[in-house]
């Protein structure tokens, strides 16, 4: 028999802002609620640090491999805490209302083959349209606070 805790999600989660040179954004459109746009972001496993999270859930939703590609993850030692969606309360243990969730970003290329396994489709958006698109308030200000305003050299 499993143990409750092999059951529910830990509600401690990575967020990845992905975004190119030209500044544009990667959202990407959710399977279990296509309204629902977002940038990668993934659950802390057991024992598992949130950089460890941000670079397997990037490689996992998106099939680019951050430290094999050269680029720089970039942890900006912001925690968010936002209320858990009733209709994904059930993934958690019991009287959980709040999830914490570690903000990285990475700026890459922009020619990377995007492989989805996670989501319906994706997107490439300037910062503004980012922010317009995706669901959640935190990854919207994520976005505003991660991506340049302007061209970003390496």
């Amino acid at each position: 028999m499993l143990d409750n805790k092999d059951v529910y999600r830990r509600p401690e989660s990575a967020l990845v802002v992905i975004y190119d040179r030209q500044c544009r954004v990667l959202v990407m459109q959710r399977q279990d609620d296509p309204q629902f746009w977002q940038s990668v972001t993934g659950t802390l496993e057991t024992g598992e640090l949130a950089i460890c999270t941000a670079f397997r859930e990037v490689k996992e939703e998106t099939g680019i491999d951050i430290r094999q590609a050269g680029y720089q993850l970039r942890d900006h030692q912001q925690t968010n805490r936002y209320a858990i969606r009733d209709i994904w309360q059930y993934r958690y243990p019991p009287n959980t209302p709040y999830n914490t969730e570690h903000v990285f970003s990475v700026q890459i290329a922009g020619n990377d083959q995007i492989t989805l396994t996670e989501h319906l489709s994706y997107q490439w958006l300037d910062k503004t349209s980012a922010m317009a698109k995706v669901w959640s308030d935190t990854n919207r200000a994520a976005i505003k606070h991660c991506v340049p305003d302007t061209f970003v050299s390496d």
